[in-house]
């Protein structure tokens, strides 16, 4: 190499010393930007870079500012496992009624269950509700009658027909499991706003966990401090009683001592996520020893409120679940960032019983998950509007996919349908009584405002002031976010 044709910077570089003056001061530099980066100080020239929650490992439950100011501080996913009949509750289509018993031309002949039936009409008479005129079939009553306060998608779709993977991707973003939860990247972003309590809380149906179990409300790759605890009316977290032989001094003295061991170990590991998460957990655990009992005192409820929740009528199932309503209630009430209320699970198969996914006898098994859910849930929902708590709370109802429009072959049920569903929001920063996006005529596909489940949980995220696309954790090489790489946030349907 001649060095008369190098630059005076290329020249200097072959010089021994400039060379490891340079390196050295590079070094520096790639080593401070680290540093910068670990406590979110790096500036963004762009403003689209990633926004890293600057996290406490002494306690990543701490409040934490959003990317942006809105009303939503807090979330309540209303989850409906098994798939529940966009087009016998919320999605009215008239041609269904016109062509019930025909075979439509656009609809293959084989899907998800093997051949297809017979176009059949809504199994529930669809009526004009509120002062909308929202048409909502007699299945969900209860809720039919408070249509002005949510606002409707009914245009979703989704990437799979299969309720494990269907799950998944709604609550997670994947199908594939081992990907964080909705609530487990807004605990990550935004902490809690209680130290009393867990920041994320999953309550299980009465029945058992759904198709996905934990993963549903999983921390994937995040810290582990940021899965959710699950928990029902009927079954608070274990072992949070003291013994009866141990006075409530040693108690004390224990959790003393713990606590200051547990620092200087931390001491010695920092950076450690999983011991911090933990000895986070341990000493969270120490606190619920006196905040669970209190929020779990759901007798204490006034009548009025188990009369409107239907704690005192009704199957036991839905007793139960009437329950875990109001103790969603009390949740939000004491700060917790995130509850996840599920209705319906999967201990063997669900197939219409257990939870929504009605392949046969759909006019039974619907309307026994909807005796159970719709009392409670609307009257949820309702008593969070009266005590002003819809002013900064985000309420979410979903579902996997929809059901198709069709019988299925020799059947008296739906098949899966991922083209078209609905799903609907209430509450802080979102319209009311307001339907967005269309399914076709006859409910079987999207066709006006398509919107992926990557879209709704960007909205879902904006709706808690985070930006879906700088909101990130890097792991295996990659910065992963709840929508991977895709996603919009839904404009039409905020505030």
């Amino acid at each position: 190499m001649n060095p008369e044709k190098l630059s005076p910077v290329g020249r200097s570089l072959l010089n021994r010393r400039s060379f490891f003056g340079q390196s050295g001061m590079s070094l520096g530099a790639i080593a401070l930007s680290q540093l910068l980066a670990k406590d979110n100080l790096l500036a963004s020239n762009s403003g689209t870079g990633p926004i890293r929650p600057n996290i406490d490992d002494e306690n990543p439950y701490a409040p934490r500012s959003p990317h942006f100011e809105m009303p939503a501080k807090q979330v309540l996913v209303i989850y409906c496992p098994g798939a529940v009949s966009h087009v016998d509750t919320f999605d009215y289509k008239p041609d269904l009624y016109k062509l019930h018993g025909q075979k439509p031309p656009g609809i293959p002949a084989v899907t998800f269950e093997g051949p297809t039936g017979n176009i059949a009409k809504p199994f529930w008479q669809f009526r004009p509700r509120g002062e909308t005129g929202k048409m909502v079939s007699d299945l969900l009553p209860n809720l039919a009658s408070m249509v002005d306060d949510f606002c409707f998608m009914h245009s979703l779709t989704t990437q799979t027909s299969a309720h494990p993977q269907g799950e998944n991707f709604i609550n997670t973003g994947f199908t594939m499991e081992g990907f964080p939860s909705f609530g487990a990247w807004v605990t990550y972003a935004l902490g809690c706003e209680t130290d009393e309590l867990p920041a994320f809380v999953a309550i299980n149906d009465p029945r058992g966990l759904a198709r996905s179990g934990k993963n549903n409300f999983g921390s994937g790759f995040l810290p582990a401090a940021f899965q959710g605890t699950d928990f029902t009316a009927a079954n608070p977290p274990a072992n949070l009683g003291r013994p009866n032989a141990y006075t409530s001094d040693a108690d004390r003295a224990s959790v003393s001592l713990l606590q200051r061991l547990n620092a200087k170990h931390l001491q010695q590991f920092p950076g450690d996520a999983d011991l911090a998460a933990r000895i986070a957990s341990y000493e969270l655990a120490g606190r619920m020893q006196t905040s669970v009992p209190d929020v779990m005192d759901i007798a204490n409820e006034p009548e009025s409120v188990h009369r409107a929740y239907g704690t005192d009528t009704g199957t036991e199932l839905k007793k139960a679940y009437a329950n875990n309503c109001i103790l969603a209630r009390r949740l939000l009430e004491k700060g917790v960032r995130v509850v996840q209320l599920f209705n319906g699970s999967d201990p063997a198969g669900g197939n219409g019983i257990t939870n929504w996914d009605s392949h046969s006898n759909i006019e039974r098994t619907h309307a026994m998950q909807a005796e159970i859910m719709d009392q409670p849930t609307a009257a949820l929902i309702a008593d969070l509007k009266q005590r002003g708590m819809l002013e900064h709370t985000l309420v979410v109802w979903c579902t996997e996919f929809g059901r198709m429009p069709f019988l299925q072959a020799n059947g008296t049920g739906r098949d899966h349908n991922p083209d078209a569903f609905t799903c609907f929001l209430a509450g802080a920063g979102v319209k009311k009584g307001f339907s967005y996006g269309e399914s076709d005529e006859f409910g079987f596909k999207s066709a006006v405002n398509e919107t992926t489940v990557y879209d709704f949980n960007a909205t879902l995220l904006h709706l808690m002031g985070l930006d879906h696309e700088r909101l990130t954790y890097y792991h295996n090489g990659l910065e992963r976010r709840l929508t991977n790489v895709h996603g919009h946030v839904v404009k039409d349907v905020l505030a």
